[in-house]
């Protein structure tokens, strides 16, 4: 029997996902000056899984970070998705074994690790053991990972896929820093309720959302360079 398959579902497990750091040497972008006194910033390192996703949408998630919290977006050399996360019969991956995956790769210098593909990439989800999804974290785990295949579905151009797959980033980070799902609408952290185009609705973390984070010694930036158009 068929069903609808959410595109933003999340792993809200409370376990923590430790980092063992790799050699690597990564492209900076993103970079930001600091002043004294002031807390430096933390790297989210993007990881760039297999050729379908293209160097302008990396670019733009690399963008799209800093607009929210107080980051570097550091870019890793392109590597090939896992061979382990692959689930043969719907021809996708299996999310939650690219975490798996990821959070070893965490370089020593990291704060979290996103993983980017084009492919589509599913999880357990209730009683559904292949749900296709938007993206992937553990609430306050060190990985997270979100695909552009579904950011595609209806939309009126690339620019509009590229403005869903950045907001679905800052939404995963959001959980890694340990958001849950936000009951109002139009703040980044809102569950899909099964569709990517809640996300078109979004455009900042809320109040309260902000007030989490600030309350848990997460750094938040405050210039508001938002990098999409108010809804």
């Amino acid at each position: 029997m068929g069903h609808s398959e959410d595109p933003m579902a999340c792993l809200l497990s409370r376990r923590r996902l430790l980092a063992l750091g790799v050699s690597t040497f990564p492209c900076l972008v993103g970079s930001r000056a600091w002043s004294a006194g002031a807390a430096p910033p933390q790297r989210i390192y993007v990881q760039p899984l297999g050729d379908g996703i293209s160097d302008v949408e990396s670019a733009f998630v690399q963008e799209a970070l800093p607009a929210f919290f107080n980051v570097e977006v550091p870019l890793l050399p392109r590597i090939a998705l896992p061979r382990a996360a692959y689930y043969a019969p719907r021809n996708r991956h299996r999310a939650e074994k690219i975490l798996e995956f990821l959070t070893p790769r965490l370089p020593e210098d990291g704060f979290r690790i996103l993983g980017l593909t084009g492919g589509d990439i599913s999880t357990t989800k209730d009683n559904f053991e292949d749900w296709g999804i938007l993206g992937l974290a553990t609430i306050d785990g060190r990985s997270c990972v979100i695909s552009s295949f579904r950011c595609k579905r209806n939309v009126t151009g690339a620019a509009h896929a590229k403005i869903r797959l950045g907001k679905v980033a800052v939404h995963e980070i959001g959980h890694t820093l340990g958001l849950e799902h936000c009951p109002h609408g139009g703040c980044i952290m809102e569950d899909a309720k099964g569709t990517v185009a809640t996300s078109d609705n979004e455009y900042d973390l809320c109040g309260d959302c902000r007030q989490f984070l600030s309350r848990t010694g997460q750094a938040l930036e405050e210039r508001r360079a938002i990098p999409w158009p108010r809804t």
